[in-house]
């Protein structure tokens, strides 16, 4: 019986994490929907008179980027802002046939009169943030704007953004990101599902009531000085921009999130490319909890609500672990019910734990309606989206979790970029993209394994107990079998 108790209390404090967690949540859900009624009363510059207008760097740290470069460069070089107050670094660390092109392209724009510098490296030394922090030593902006190589914002997105900078307080203003390509695939309709999640709810959550938020790697502005009063980049993560946005507001420098703003970009659309996103953000998250937790918990000047959405925001990527446990061990648990009758009342309790569901299901109709559309029609196919996004969110738990393990002991890895692919169309193909690996992770063959395993657990549910069958967790077990499915032959038929 010792076994089954260790089982017990390790599924019970899983799911107590993951309830915590949905109980933020909801908290979250709450202040979006207050803030939404607040109007906008920041100061801002007026961009009319000529002497209020601040001068501006953008910066495009790219690594790589053959099939996004040239559209990157026509995009940005068409930005509305006066020409003598903007200035552009393409911080290119490539080391293929794109910085040639690059290079050639850049002459073309600086013959029209637009101050755009290629800025190179002798190393790769701390990858994104090394760059952006050599290209920082030289800027002459006032302000920072970031872009990735797959981000293509609007004409008036300077415009949109940089008046609000007349509040000195303000060290950050970060914008929404939106999708390109989000109807291409299940897959891609899966990531943009879950960001537009983050960058409505959690994003707007947040900052409306003064709590930590971070900037996004992209789509956003940095006042120079904030950057340089919270210590500059640091290549010690793999969320450089999680890292540097904890530092700047412990630092009192307060940040403007733009849910009105849209700054268009691709997701991945092919597998490896979100399996290697997803590892760099879940154990960069990780890793920026071991380093900023304790700094969060010790500072004596935030309230203890901001400390606490802090620390769950710090640990969004260890709820995947949660997710594993509570998903490996509920097939024994299936068993332990049926065996022990003295632990019925247990697991009436444990039932309650369903309520995490419910939340996740309510906070993210709200935010799927205020984007999409309500009504009955909206609100079926939002429930497919939602149990879809939930299935293949858990086929990603093992990945993810080896993420976070590796952040919490420390583990050091490469920064892997996300390759880019130039595609929105369904007749586009990703199949001769040259920066995709070839190579199959050995983690799918236990994702397959689990696939199995799960497949095993909705066979026990017709075979345990003595009322012919036990089907309470049948659902879960056939999300975890499709969600493992699906990552697991999607990561083998993407090598074909």
């Amino acid at each position: 019986m010792i076994l089954e108790w260790i089982i017990i209390c390790v599924y019970s404090i899983a799911l107590i994490l993951i309830f915590l967690y949905s109980l933020a949540q909801l908290n979250l859900l709450f202040n979006y929907l207050s803030a939404r009624k607040k109007a906008d009363d920041c100061p801002k510059f007026d961009l009319n008179d000529p002497d209020e207008i601040p001068y501006v760097t953008i910066q495009l740290p790219v690594y790589n980027e053959l099939y996004v470069m040239e559209r990157l460069l026509n995009n940005i070089s068409e930005l509305d802002y006066p020409k003598d107050k903007l200035e552009i670094q393409v911080l290119d660390d490539s080391t293929d046939e794109s910085f040639a092109s690059t290079k050639a392209q850049i002459k073309e724009l600086q013959a029209t009169g637009l101050d755009i510098q290629h800025i190179t490296r002798e190393n790769r030394n701390n990858f994104k943030a090394g760059a952006l922090k050599e290209g920082l030593k030289i800027a002459k902006g006032e302000f920072i704007a970031i872009f990735d190589a797959d981000f293509l914002p609007k004409k008036n997105w300077l415009k949109n953004t940089i008046l609000y900078f007349k509040d000195p307080e303000i060290g950050v203003v970060q914008t929404r990101w939106g999708h390109l390509n989000r109807d291409y695939s299940i897959l891609t309709r899966v990531q943009a599902f879950a960001l537009d999640a983050h960058f409505t709810l959690e994003q707007v959550g947040r900052n409306s009531k003064g709590h930590f938020i971070n900037f996004n790697g992209t789509a956003g502005v940095w006042r120079k000085k904030c950057i340089l009063d919270a210590g500059n980049w640091e290549g010690d993560t793999l969320t450089e921009d999680l890292d540097l946005s904890y530092r700047a507001q412990l630092k009192h420098w307060k940040f403007k999130y733009l849910e009105q703003v849209e700054t268009p970009a691709e997701l991945p659309v092919v597998i490896s490319a979100a399996r290697s996103q997803q590892f760099r953000w879940n154990k960069g998250g990780a890793e920026n909890f071991q380093k900023m937790a304790g700094r969060v918990i010790k500072n004596e000047d935030l309230p203890f609500k901001t400390k606490v959405h802090g620390l769950l925001h710090l640990l969004n990527s260890t709820m995947f672990l949660n997710v594993l446990i509570v998903g490996i061990l509920s097939i024994p648990m299936l068993y332990i019910k049926n065996e022990y009758e003295h632990l019925k009342v247990y697991f009436y309790v444990m039932s309650f734990f369903v309520l995490s569901t419910i939340i996740f299901f309510i906070c993210y109709w709200f935010m799927y309606k205020i984007m999409y559309g309500g009504g009955f029609k909206m609100f079926l196919k939002y429930t497919g989206m939602f149990f879809t996004f939930f299935s293949i969110a858990m086929g990603f738990s093992l990945h993810n979790s080896i993420a976070v393990f590796e952040g919490h002991i420390g583990k050091k890895s490469e920064f892997i970029r996300t390759p880019k692919f130039n595609i929105g169309a369904l007749k586009d193909s990703w199949k001769d993209n040259k920066y995709l690996t070839k190579n199959i992770s050995p983690n799918v063959i236990f994702e397959g394994v689990l696939m199995l395993y799960f497949g095993f657990g909705m066979y026990s549910a017709f075979v345990v107990g003595d009322q012919g069958g036990d089907f309470g967790l049948f659902p879960f077990h056939l999300m975890l079998f499709i969600g493992f499915g699906f990552v697991f032959f999607k990561s083998l038929t993407s090598k074909i």
